[in-house]
């Protein structure tokens, strides 16, 4: 399956387990959980960082038997300096979680309806009042996604530093046609999330960072995750630079790296970019939010455990999630900012994943078998075998998790 275009590879990852291997059958006699060896466990990470250049990675795994860490590599090329459970990154599209269950609380608060017409709050949208709000929550609005234009990543590499408008991208996304009808397909699109963010803007009466601070932040001691102003391109400390080999738009569309790009890099003569502080207002509310792998297995452990909604709102929240192809209702499945899986008898996953030039993470919780995975990398995609990073952690990492899995792929050796 090809990488989805857009600031993250957003719902991909779970693909990524369905395409190496099927899970074989598991008695209800059999434990779904391995203890987790602290030192395989970092042994499996420090070799796949490696073997796709990756230059720092954290993999964060909370389970009954308690908390397991596994950092490697550095957080700045040219220095020693280890990555920890909370070291800063950009989350990219794991922000998509926070702005829904926003929209979901003020909904539970009557300011609005999943029902009602983005008309109602943002004007001069493309089929603007037959798209609903809940069309943009599951990514069904049909509108063109604008990390798909080549004119916006252009516009990235040429002004890395430019403070980007809500308005401006919808701009750029709107002066495409639509992909498709309301409510007929499921198609990712960022369009939907930076509309998300103006219409909670519009129906909460106060900007967006400081809504997500005191409705979700602060309530739920996320103290270490943020969503800059716009012209803010810093990291709180400590953090870590993100890179990426090529222009943005290797991190926007599925285009391979060239064969030059490969063997430079294979051998050690091309370094990656560093995009660290490239402006991330471009993302906002599809994507600019920072935050620490601690701090977000909390986030994902108290969304999915019905920590955020009142019972009636979670339930609905919970519901949500529908398959992305209707000829496959078992596979994967999108909701209200929110991917969900089975991809074992005993085991299934709420999650979502995160791309940005940067940086690639994923990060999901388990309400079966009360487990939280984060994996965070400070480099977007493998210039070795095109794959997002932190995505093609994840089978090596589940392996490690859940009994009687064999998902990640045969090993291979970086040259």
């Amino acid at each position: 399956m090809p990488r989805i275009a857009g600031i993250a590879t957003f719902a991909t990852c779970m693909a990524i387990v369905a395409g190496c291997a099927t899970a074989p059958s598991t008695t209800e006699s059999t434990p779904a959980l391995k203890p987790i060896d602290q030192a395989a466990l970092l042994a499996v990470v420090e070799k796949a960082a490696k073997d796709m250049l990756v230059p720092g990675a954290v993999v964060m795994i909370r389970t009954p038997q308690g908390t397991h860490t596994a950092a490697v590599g550095t957080t700045e090329l040219g220095t020693q300096t280890p990555p920890d459970a909370d070291t800063h990154f950009r989350i990219a599209s794991n922000s998509k979680t926070m702005i829904a269950a926003l929209i979901v609380l003020l909904a539970q608060d009557g300011n609005l309806t999943f029902e009602d017409p983005v008309a109602a709050f943002v004007p001069d949208v493309p089929n603007g009042t037959d798209v609903t709000i809940a069309d943009l929550l599951t990514m069904r609005s049909g509108l063109y996604n604008y990390t798909n234009a080549p004119e916006f990543a252009a516009a990235l590499d040429a002004d890395p530093g430019k403070a980007w408008t809500p308005q401006e991208v919808l701009a750029i996304a709107f002066a495409h046609p639509p992909d498709d009808t309301p409510n007929t397909t499921y198609e990712y699109s960022n369009t939907n999330y930076a509309l998300l963010g103006l219409v909670a803007e519009k129906a909460g009466g106060r900007p967006l960072g400081e809504q997500l601070h005191d409705r979700l932040f602060k309530p739920l001691a996320l103290q270490e995750t943020s969503l800059p102003a716009v012209d803010d391109t810093q990291i709180p400390a400590p953090y870590s630079h993100g890179y990426m080999y090529g222009g943005s738009a290797f991190a926007m569309v599925d285009d391979p790296y060239p064969a030059d790009v490969k063997a430079a890099a294979r051998a050690g003569t091309l370094e990656p970019t560093d995009y660290t502080h490239q402006n991330p207002s471009y993302a906002h509310g599809a994507g600019g939010v920072i935050s620490t792998a601690d701090n977000l297995t909390t986030w994902m452990r108290d969304l999915v455990s019905g920590k955020v909604f009142d019972a009636d709102f979670h339930r609905q929240w919970l519901d949500s999630v529908q398959a992305e192809d209707p000829q496959n209702l078992d596979g994967q499945k999108y909701g209200y900012g929110i991917s969900y899986q089975r991809f074992s008898p005993t085991a299934a996953m709420y999650y979502h994943g995160g791309e940005m030039p940067g940086f690639n993470s994923f990060m999901g919780y388990d309400p079966d078998n009360d487990v939280s995975v984060v994996i965070w990398t400070n480099l977007t995609i493998s210039p070795l075998d095109d794959k997002t990073t932190a995505q093609a952690l994840l089978p090596i990492i589940l392996d490690e998790v859940y009994t009687g899995l064999s998902l990640a792929p045969s090993p291979t050796t970086t040259r």
